[in-house]
C-alpha cells in the first residue's frame, strides 16, 4: 500500500524514530537504523560481479532488472528503508572452530541450527510495522527477509549498522558479523543515519582462511567456489577440485566469519528460536546420513535447511563422509545407499567410496 507522504506533515519523525528504536530493543532487535533509497555505488558493483559470472546458478540475482538496486521501483512510494539486525551465534566460536577438527562430526553453518531465521524476523517486522500503524494511521510499507530482490547488506551499510568487509558479510565494529539483517521498505520520510566506514585495514584473515578461496579479490567473492553456494544453493554435482576442502561441512561455511578478528566482539544470542534443534550443533555423519526422508523432514521442520531438499543434504553427507577417518561403520553407512540413490547422490557415495579405498591402498 502506498500512502502519500503529505500525509505525514504533521508527524514529528525525529519523535517517531525515537519510539520505532524503542520498539526495536523490546522487539528482540539487536540494532536497527534507517538508510535512504541512493544505492547507485552498490549497483554498480553488483553490475560488474554480475558479467563476471560469480553468481553461478543464482540466476535470481540477475532477474528484475534494477529493482534489486532501486527500492523505488520494487516498492513505489519508498523513500527510506528500515535496517534491522538480529544476533544469532548460539555457541562459542571456539566450540565451532573445534568441530571443524572433528571430521567425524557434522559442521552446520551456525545460522541454520535453530529456527528458520526468515519466519523469526518477519514476524517481528510486522509487528514493528503494526505498532507504528498504531502511531502514524495506514502507510506504505513492506517487509523484506532475504525474500526479494533487496540489496539488504548495501542498505544496512548506508543505515549504519556495519560496514562490507573483505568476505562480503556485513561486520559491526562492537558486534562482529554473526547476525541476520531484515527490511522495512517505507513512505515515512524518517530521518536517516550515516553510513559505516569500513574498517578491515590491511587483514586478510578471510582470504587467507578461505577452504577454496572463494574470496578472488578483497569484497570479491566467488561464489562458485564458496562452500555456502556448493552446498546449499547449486542442485548439481559438486566440482570434484572442491570436494577435499569442503572437509566436513555439510550445509555452508562459516570459516570467514570464524576466523575475523573483528568477532572476538561478538556475543552469544539470547533469543531461544536460535537455539540449535535435534543435536545438529554436534552430531554424527554416520548418524544424519541414516536418516529417512521422513526423519528428515520432521527434523528440519520450521528450519533453513529444508529449501536444499533431502537428495542434496544427503549428497553433502557423502563428501564429508569421503572426507572422514575410514571406519568399517562409515564405509558401511556409505554402501547402505550405494545402490538405488539418484544418480547425483550415487556418484557422491562412490566419489567418497574411492577416497576409502585409496587410503587403505597406501597404508597396505
Amino acid at each position: 500500500m502506498t500512502i502519500s507522504s503529505d500525509q505525514y506533515g504533521n508527524t514529528d519523525m525525529a519523535a517517531l524514530k525515537g519510539d520505532i528504536l524503542e520498539w526495536c530493543n523490546e522487539l528482540g532487535f539487536s540494532q536497527v537504523g534507517v538508510s535512504d533509497i541512493d544505492l547507485k555505488g552498490a549497483e554498480a558493483r553488483l553490475g560488474r560481479w554480475l558479467a563476471d559470472r560469480f553468481h553461478g546458478s543464482m540466476h535470481y540475482m540477475e532477474r528484475h532488472g534494477t529493482k534489486r538496486s532501486r527500492p523505488e521501483e520494487l516498492v513505489p512510494g519508498t523513500v527510506r528503508v528500515l535496517a534491522v539486525r538480529m544476533d544469532y551465534l548460539p555457541e562459542s566460536q571456539d566450540t565451532a572452530k573445534a568441530l571443524l577438527e572433528h571430521e567425524s562430526r557434522a559442521y552446520v553453518s551456525r545460522y541454520a541450527l535453530g529456527r528458520d531465521y526468515h519466519k523469526v524476523l518477519r514476524g517481528r517486522l510486522r509487528e514493528l510495522a503494526r505498532r507504528i500503524e498504531e502511531r502514524v494511521g495506514d502507510f506504505g510499507y513492506r517487509v523484506f527477509v532475504d525474500s526479494a530482490p533487496v540489496l539488504e547488506k548495501a542498505i544496512a551499510e548506508k543505515a549504519g549498522l556495519g560496514w562490507i568487509g573483505k568476505h562480503t558479510n556485513l561486520i559491526d565494529r562492537d558486534s562482529g558479523s554473526w547476525f541476520f539483517l531484515g527490511e522495512l521498505y517505507t513512505d515515512l520520510p524518517l530521518p536517516t543515519d550515516e553510513p559505516e566506514v569500513s574498517h578491515c585495514g590491511t587483514c586478510t584473515a578471510c582470504i587467507d582462511v578461505c577452504p577454496t578461496d572463494a574470496i578472488v579479490a578483497p569484497y570479491v567473492l566467488d561464489a562458485r567456489r564458496c562452500i555456502s553456494y556448493l552446498t546449499i544453493e547449486s542442485r548439481e554435482p559438486i566440482p570434484v577440485e572442491f570436494r577435499k576442502a569442503i572437509g566436513n561441512r555439510i550445509y555452508g561455511c562459516d570459516d570467514c566469519q570464524l576466523f575475523c578478528p573483528w568477532n572476538k566482539f561478538a556475543q552469544q544470542t539470547r533469543e531461544p528460536d536460535f537455539a540449535p534443534r535435534h543435536g545438529l550443533d554436534d552430531a554424527q555423519l554416520v548418524d544424519l546420513f541414516a536418516w529417512d526422508e521422513a526423519t528428515w523432514l520432521a527434523r528440519t521442520e520450521g528450519s533453513a535447511i529444508r529449501r536444499i531438499g533431502f537428495e542434496q543434504w544427503l549428497r553433502n553427507i557423502a563428501i564429508a563422509l569421503g572426507n572422514a577417518k575410514s571406519t568399517p561403520e562409515l564405509v558401511a553407512a556409505l554402501k547402505s545407499r550405494q545402490h538405488g540413490s539418484s544418480g547425483l547422490l550415487a556418484e557422491h557415495i562412490e566419489w567418497a567410496l574411492a577416497q576409502h579405498e585409496n587410503r587403505a591402498e597406501t597404508t597396505r
